[in-house]
């Protein structure tokens, strides 16, 4: 569910961009126009790779390594308390 709604808003992204991009005045040189036109894309892309981002779950990936890593070192711990402990 949480990626379906990534999924709609890259598509109404891409829309617009399809839309809005023809009707953009640019290449005139850096006049205000053409100024706003960069950011404006650049914004639109910016928006679709956060949702890109999400979609190909990078977090989840990244949230579990760490994970991993912290169990790993409790483990560590353990063991190094327990040597301590018995020794």
């Amino acid at each position: 569910m949480k990626d379906t709604k990534h999924i709609v808003y890259m598509g109404l992204l891409l829309g617009m961009l399809i839309y809005a991009v023809p009707r953009l005045e640019m290449g005139g040189g850096w006049t205000l126009p053409t100024v706003f036109g960069i950011v404006w894309i650049g914004m639109a892309l910016l928006l679709l790779s956060a949702n890109l981002y999400q979609v190909l779950k990078v977090d989840e990936e990244t949230a579990k390594e760490y994970r991993r890593i912290r169990q790993y070192r409790r483990w560590q711990a353990e063991q190094s308390l327990r040597k301590k402990l018995q020794g």
